[in-house]
């Protein structure tokens, strides 16, 4: 499954801002995403970042006035607008949100968002400015008011300011802005709907120093995560000790060990339409958890030292728990083999009493960016991708989370 940019018309509209050379990367990703970009430019931006630059980047020629005359009709806001799916103004300076907010058209960016169809052409807005510029009271009633008009505001991020002070209005990285905009532009095939996912491994302390673990980078998880939150859901994470940003709109809850996952889980999981158990979690623990490190005997095991002994208990099993809830939610099982892939995954399924379980070769998977998923159910299994071979594990989310919206 493709981006959801893929095949899209984006208007990018830039406003005077340092923030500026920002939107070259920006330009790159939706460009590397399978859309393409129509760049347009007030004179203010041009004193941050040339056309050329955007136009070698684009691909496109870049427009900067209202009076352009390569127009036929010598009206590019009509038709710009026009063949766009998504208008995007970004940088977004004080002055520009200002336009926006009162309606005026004295630049071809805010002629642009005026003559625009709003129903077929949505304004996304990504602010730049000064902190004390986006407290201002006049910057936030015109933020509310272009919000009240329909259009959708992101960010802006608190950080590090050219000016050299620390506060909100900076804008948000490109990488930030592209995750909005593919989430903005996704079907919302789960809209209403909640879900809860667990990722990454979990660690059972031997002593304050030793756990046991396994190799479980969460990656799959996350993922998942961020392709519902794409589609609309609410979405709550229960994370393993990972080392991996928050997808954008996703509710994130850190654990260590399985006790501490199942704990976290059980209490939620009854308010879920669906629980999707991507979390490798160890199925036994020690015992007894060690105040002290434990010392190696003096002189090792070659001269006689004894290695400790540890008793194990049993974790809880949290998909099965959630499995035999009164009223369950639809359960997604992942399965992490190293052989006979299909029977023990579909023989887990069995013993957890889920509908679907999703398959993978842990040794080939752990860590990598990229995997290969066998779906399993009461009907059958397939493969994704469906063309066999592997593919990115954000794609593979995608698809199962298109799989799941049609299943509820």
């Amino acid at each position: 499954m493709t981006s959801p940019l893929y095949g899209k018309h984006i208007l990018l509209a830039m406003s005077g801002g340092i923030a500026g050379y920002k939107i070259a990367e920006l330009t790159r990703l939706f460009v590397k995403g399978g859309a393409t970009v129509q760049v347009m430019m007030t004179e203010a931006a041009e004193q941050f970042i040339t056309a050329v630059t955007m136009q070698a980047l684009s691909g496109r020629p870049v427009y900067t006035s209202q009076w352009d005359a390569r127009p036929d009709n010598h009206m590019a806001h009509i038709n710009l607008s026009r063949e766009a799916d998504v208008m995007l103004v970004a940088p977004a300076s004080a002055d520009a949100i200002a336009a926006l907010a009162q309606g005026r058209a004295d630049d071809l960016v805010s002629l642009t968002a005026l003559a625009r169809r709003i129903h077929e052409c949505p304004l996304l807005v990504v602010p730049a400015m000064n902190r004390e510029m986006w407290a201002h009271p006049a910057t936030q009633r015109n933020v509310a008011q272009i919000m009240a008009d329909g259009a959708t505001v992101i960010g802006p991020a608190s950080g590090d300011q050219a000016c050299g002070e620390i506060g909100d209005g900076r804008m948000l990285e490109a990488q930030d802005i592209f995750d909005d905009v593919e989430a903005f532009l996704a079907p919302k095939s789960l809209r209403g709907r909640t879900l809860l996912i667990t990722a990454g491994p979990t660690f059972e302390p031997i002593d304050p120093v030793r756990g046991i673990t396994n190799h479980s980078s969460g990656k799959m998880g996350f993922a998942i995560a961020r392709a519902a939150a794409e589609a609309g859901a609410e979405v709550t994470l229960v994370a393993g000790p990972v080392h991996l940003p928050t997808p954008r709109g996703v509710r994130r809850i850190d654990v260590q060990s399985a006790q501490q996952m199942f704990d976290a889980v059980l209490p939620l999981a009854a308010h879920q339409h669906v629980f999707i158990a991507t979390a490798a979690v160890a199925d036994w623990r020690p015992a007894q958890t060690h105040e002290h490190k434990l010392k190696k005997a003096e002189g090792g095991a070659s001269l006689g030292g004894v290695a400790p002994t540890l008793a194990m208990a049993e974790n809880p099993d949290i998909l099965a728990a959630v499995a035999k809830l009164p009223k369950p939610p639809y359960c997604v099982g992942f399965a992490a083999e190293s052989e006979k892939l299909a029977e023990h995954a579909d023989a887990k399924r069995r013993r957890k009493g889920i509908p679907l379980i999703v398959a993978n070769l842990g040794p080939a998977t752990f860590g990598r960016d990229d995997n290969a998923l066998l779906l399993i159910d009461e009907q059958g299994q397939r493969e994704l991708p469906e063309m066999g071979g592997r593919a990115d594990k954000l794609s593979l989310a995608r698809e199962l989370i298109a799989e799941l919206s049609e299943r509820l």
